[in-house]
């Protein structure tokens, strides 16, 4: 089983993370960048995730076999104040030479755990349509909440649609019911 931690601003874990998200986009993995993706462009992405989470705003995990980074994924925690029960699953990665090897696995179960920490009671997430991780997600208990086609260009060209997916996690018990019939949740 890989270890799963918090990834923070180091010189070796901003190159670890350029690494993988440079092989994940030429692997064709639709996160949000096309190829060929500069290590300089995922350099600056992955600096100003990390600052991000430096704030609290989200929280990057990695999945370590040794010194070899397996896989990542963030839970971002900084939502709209109408929104402070949710947390949004984002930028799941495993590197191709690792994958079904369970780092996928447990890192969506670390992000969920620490979504539990933060009071949060619902997860959301999108993924591709075409190669993405649906199967991961309704593995794990993500419900399909509904496609939309055409909704971004994959890696290589052309356009895939994206699943939607929610997951209710933890107790609701902290939320006090108020009259209006909506519930208020303790800040987190």
């Amino acid at each position: 089983m890989p270890d799963i931690r918090p990834l923070h601003a180091t010189p070796e874990t901003l190159a670890r993370l350029r690494d993988l998200l440079i092989v994940t986009v030429a692997e064709g993995g639709s996160v949000g960048f096309m190829h060929p993706l500069t290590p300089d462009a995922a350099t600056a992405f992955w600096d100003r995730a990390l600052s991000g989470a430096a704030r609290g705003e989200r929280i990057i995990l990695g999945a370590w076999e040794g010194e070899a980074l397996l896989g990542t994924v963030t839970l971002i925690l900084d939502c709209p104040p109408n929104q402070p029960h949710r947390a949004e699953i984002a930028k799941m990665m495993t590197h191709p030479g690792a994958r079904r090897r369970g780092a996928a696995t447990a890192l969506l179960q670390a992000a969920e755990a620490l979504a539990v920490q933060h009071a949060r009671t619902l997860l959301v997430l999108d993924t591709a349509s075409d190669g993405g991780a649906s199967s991961l997600y309704e593995r794990l208990g993500f419900v399909f909440a509904g496609e939309i086609p055409d909704y971004a260009l994959k890696p290589h060209g052309g356009l895939t649609g994206t699943r939607l997916y929610y997951k209710r996690i933890g107790s609701p018990e902290g939320a006090v019911m108020a009259g209006s019939g909506h519930a208020e949740y303790p800040e987190a």
